[in-house]
């Protein structure tokens, strides 16, 4: 003789382990909740007047499994809207019900390699180089040990990439020539006391306009642009050639990066206790005690989407059940629809109230609520003050 399932009576009594993963069900405040709103789902669906083709432990699921979707939704979006501020940071926290303060590091962190590039700072060492330059020859190979000497790793083994050549003339303003000498005028400790008496000659850093300095300097820079071979140089590849053509042996120096050290993306903690991405973020499921109230209507109202979804599962099993002269059909494919829409819209209007609270809309509502207080202020009339 077949045994006959069970349905729902019209009441329940929830013990700890009746769900299936018991995430909440130590919880005194989830253990009231979940009996009544079993209640609340199969009154809602029709009971007593209907029957209703589902257990306690099903409603009980479904309890479950829309308390962990609101904690996955709202923790979905803490963690979107945090997680510039977790990269690089220690994992194994629970964040959950936390404030989370914005803090610089995170973008501190990624304007570094720019800095590096740019060679004001950065997480990539600069290290030198001294080339020996020989007379009359142009052309060094940066890859040969024989003319290169790396500050660290060895020419020809290491990927280097040069960032800087130190190779120029002169600076102009050591060749800077004054026609007022000085001499004569007993202006020296005139120019001593100004802390210019270092400079040689110095009577024209005194007696003359800034921009007279600034024209000299630049009348000696061309100069040497036009009238002679200006110190450059041309880097291709591992060949650096010299311009122009050395006339003594001496030693010129270049600034690298190890190409290793730049391709190193990991310079912040490792990945085994490190928040890199969603995946190791420190959010865990919620405690439903800590949730408020227009949180448990949400989860109420999503249990019961799910209950009417798995009762429309079941009754779609059976297109109709005769009856003593005719045939009854059943509702399931309804029920099935209302509930999927009923899910969809829930979900949809939850992420649009946490976009709505976004730092960034605060920040402009804030914004906004200043301009209006300002306009408001502006409004009232001025004291007239009398002295």
């Amino acid at each position: 003789m077949a045994t006959k399932i069970p349905i729902w009576p019209g009441s329940s009594s929830f013990f700890p382990g009746d769900t299936p993963f018991g995430l909440y069900d130590t919880d005194t405040t989830y253990q009231t909740d979940i009996e009544k709103s079993a209640d609340w789902c199969a009154k809602r669906l029709g009971y007593p007047i209907v029957d209703i083709e589902l257990q306690d432990i099903n409603f009980y699921t479904c309890f479950e499994e829309a308390v962990t979707e609101y904690s996955t939704q709202v923790n979905f979006y803490n963690i979107k809207e945090n997680l510039l501020t977790l990269k690089g940071t220690a994992t194994g926290s629970n964040l959950t019900h936390k404030e989370i303060t914005p803090t610089h590091d995170r973008l501190v962190t990624i304007a570094k390699s720019y800095g590096a590039e740019a060679g004001v700072g950065g997480n990539v060492t600069y290290y030198s180089a001294s080339i020996s330059v020989t007379q009359s020859q142009q052309v060094y190979d940066l890859t040969d040990p024989n003319f290169v000497s790396l500050e660290s790793g060895t020419a020809g083994v290491d990927d280097i990439e040069v960032k800087k050549v130190y190779y120029q003339g002169t600076p102009a303003m050591s060749r800077y020539f004054d026609p007022y000498v000085g001499t004569g005028y007993g202006s020296d400790h005139l120019l001593d006391g100004f802390g210019m008496g270092n400079y040689s000659p110095a009577v024209n850093f005194l007696m003359m306009p800034m921009y007279d300095d600034l024209l000299r300097v630049q009348a000696i820079e061309f100069n040497d642009t036009i009238r002679k071979s200006a110190y450059s140089f041309q880097l291709v590849n591992d060949r650096l050639k010299i311009f122009p053509k050395p006339s003594a042996n001496f030693k010129m120096w270049i600034e690298y990066v190890k190409r290793a050290d730049r391709k190193d993306a990991l310079k912040h903690g490792s990945v085994a206790n490190t928040v890199t991405d969603f995946s190791n973020a420190g959010y865990d499921n919620m405690l439903y005690r800590n949730i408020n109230d227009p949180g448990k209507q949400w989860i109420r109202k999503y249990t019961l989407a799910l209950a009417k979804e798995l009762l429309g599962n079941i009754r779609s099993k059976y297109g109709s059940i005769p009856i003593p002269g005719s045939e009854t059909n059943l509702d399931g494919d309804t029920l099935r629809s209302e509930a999927s829409v009923e899910r969809e819209n829930l979900i949809t209007q939850l992420r649009e109230d946490l976009e709505a609270a976004s730092r960034r809309n605060l920040l402009e509502r804030q914004q906004e609520e200043s301009d209006f207080m300002n306009q408001t202020m502006n409004k009232i009339p001025y004291g007239i003050y009398i002295g």
